[in-house]
């Protein structure tokens, strides 16, 4: 079955007026647009893991498979009314998450402990129309009522990345969707080492690509930033400090448009000895994206989590930052 794109708009019963547009910029359906009492509403917040492979990214694009668009539509059909969702990280295509979180307005019929089971089995159904036999490549991990005033994308207070490569003789050909592969020896111990110098609050612009929005400021505080290796029994450099599935774990405040992926192309590069740990300062000092590494790959990008409450990034930063 080939994807059928339809609109929000279009989908919206007469009842409901203003554009998507609109009610993007409001957050969520606005209260006043529905025939609807207050009473009645619920505000319910997402967890979403999903497969980037296959989607042009989390935002609703015309004519185009998002994830954002797959949510909604499903959520559309269980609440029997359209549903726009706020995310709280636009990711890219080919960027996976464990952790988006994201929220809706409306008042419907369905028990919101019940959300997940029937989401998730209409996700399903629609993946084995294109040919595939298990689960969807989106899942709703949770759903849980909120105030409503509450909006995910601005109440969040920072987020956890972690990018995945994978440094093998071999590229693994069942995980090209998954890692950056990358064939020559990697120095961890030098890759740490930069890493170090990027943590902190600094003006981030050396690490934005060009393409995002114009923002007020580049400032962005990352309240931990870790390496870790973990050795795979195949084919692996066998060097102490060299090789296998390495793992690159960043929480911050907020981060610039491609600015992870950046940093992880930065850290590649110092690994290559392509540069030294100690020109990192200058780099971020410099604000010149050209200074800075090459841009990683999307399929090695995961959201992991976003916080909503400042004890528990903290509390996670303080982990990573002892790993």
């Amino acid at each position: 079955m080939e994807y059928q794109y339809q609109s929000a708009e279009a989908a919206f019963p007469a009842t409901i007026r203003g554009s998507v547009k609109e009610r993007d910029a409001k957050g969520c359906m606005n209260l006043a647009d529905y025939d609807q009492t207050e009473e009645n509403m619920k505000n319910v917040l997402l967890t979403i893991a999903y497969d980037g492979t296959d989607f042009c990214g989390w935002q609703r694009q015309p004519g185009q498979r998002s994830v954002q668009g797959e949510v909604e539509r499903v959520l559309s059909q269980l609440c029997g009314q359209t549903i726009l969702i706020n995310g709280t990280s636009r990711t890219d295509a080919g960027v996976h998450a464990y952790g988006q979180r994201a929220n809706f307005t409306a008042d419907f019929k369905i028990p919101i402990d019940k959300i997940t089971i029937a989401a998730n089995g209409l996700l399903a159904a629609s993946e084995k129309g294109r040919n595939r036999r298990c689960a969807g490549d989106v899942f709703l991990v949770k759903a849980e009522e909120v105030p409503l005033e509450f909006h995910a994308r601005f109440q969040a207070v920072g987020k956890k990345y972690i990018y995945r490569i994978s440094n093998s003789h071999t590229p693994d050909l069942f995980q090209r969707d998954y890692r950056y592969q990358i064939q020559k020896t990697l120095d961890i111990r030098a890759m740490k080492n930069a890493a170090e110098f990027i943590k902190g609050t600094h003006d981030f612009k050396c690490f934005q690509a060009a393409g995002g929005k114009e923002l007020e400021s580049t400032e962005r505080t990352v309240y931990g930033i870790c390496l870790s290796v973990r050795d795979k029994p195949h084919e692996f450099f066998s060097t102490p400090g060299f090789g296998g599935e390495i793992d690159l774990e960043i929480i911050g405040d907020g981060f610039l448009y491609n600015m992870v992926r950046i940093i992880a192309g930065t850290l590649v590069d110092v690994g290559l000895g392509r540069k030294s740990p100690e020109e990192l300062p200058g780099i971020i000092a410099g604000r010149k994206r050209q200074q800075a590494g090459h841009t990683a790959p999307p399929q090695g990008l995961y959201l992991h989590e976003v916080y909503f409450d400042r004890e528990r990034l903290e509390n996670a930063a303080d982990l990573i930052n002892r790993g």
